[in-house]
């Protein structure tokens, strides 16, 4: 069977499902941002909207029926606004609502209370004001600041863009040393002794790749891809990969041949009009 088949032996555990990090520029992504994908996109996020039960089976107090327990998420939205605060996990609900016994039911969507509150970085040394819901600040407040609620929550469940991106921007600071603080340096040392547990979680690498989208990673791994790809061009590279192995070779000739064609080249520079290249002149030269 899978010697009739052009992938051949690869087919022996089945086709594998093609992802963003299987083919095209996708592919040259490092495994530090695969790591945060995982984490943001992969990973079982906390469960906010619902009480999840213990064990495999329930039985009913009152019919004593034995029925199997199926913890299964609800499916969230999150609108473009919700990037531009931080809801603390929370997201809009979109569902059916019977509103009354004789009547069908009909859409509804469920938002969380929002309002806007002022928290407080103590690593970045700033005051933001942001859009946070009732369980963001309960969250702020259980962690004991800001900065250990972002830091300790996955991206998963932080969901938010503006919370992800304030999370890296931490993180740099923290493998900065803090340099915003530089001006009092007892409470420098104090932070940087706080959260440095955090860092050694991650690499430097790893902080770098930290919070970047799709699109982002991919437009950073080009703009790598063409400073490696311009270089000299693999014409002159050869040939002077050429002279150099005659070099070795003890060719007298090689010598020669490599200052000539360097002048030739330095005439090829200077010379702007292609008919100073030709071994001939025009009578009206």
């Amino acid at each position: 069977m899978t010697s009739a088949t052009p992938q051949g032996a690869n087919l022996l555990y089945g086709l594998r499902k093609s992802t963003k990090f299987s083919k095209g520029l996708g592919a040259l992504l490092p495994p530090a941002y695969r790591k945060f994908w995982v984490e943001w996109k992969q990973q079982q996020p906390a469960a906010v909207h619902y009480v999840p039960k213990d064990g495999m089976f329930q039985r009913e107090d009152v019919t004593g029926l034995v029925t199997p327990i199926q913890n299964v998420p609800l499916p969230l939205i999150d609108p473009p606004e919700a990037h531009h605060g931080i809801w603390g996990g929370e997201a809009v609900i979109k569902g059916f609502q019977k509103r009354n016994q004789y009547k069908r039911r009909v859409p509804h969507f469920w938002v969380p209370v929002l309002r806007r509150s002022v928290v407080h970085s103590r690593v970045l040394n700033d005051y933001m004001a942001v859009t946070v819901t009732d369980r963001t600040l309960e969250q702020i407040h259980d962690h004991h600041g800001f900065d250990h609620y972002l830091l300790k929550t996955p991206a998963c469940d932080l969901r938010s863009m503006l919370a992800i991106k304030l999370k890296k921007k931490i993180l740099e600071e923290l493998a900065a040393g803090c340099p915003k603080l530089a001006s009092d340096p007892i409470k420098q040392q104090e932070y940087l002794r706080e959260y440095a547990c955090y860092l050694e979680q991650y690499t430097p690498e790893e902080i770098e790749w930290y919070g970047l989208t799709y699109g982002e990673a991919i437009s950073k791994v080009k703009a790598l891809t063409e400073e490696t790809e311009a270089q000299m061009p693999q014409k002159i590279l050869f040939r002077q990969q050429l002279i150099e192995q005659l070099k070795e070779a003890g060719i007298r000739e090689a010598q020669d041949g490599d200052s000539e064609a360097m002048k030739g080249l330095n005439d090829s520079s200077s010379s702007s009009s292609w008919l100073s290249k030709l071994s001939f002149k025009p009578k009206n030269w």
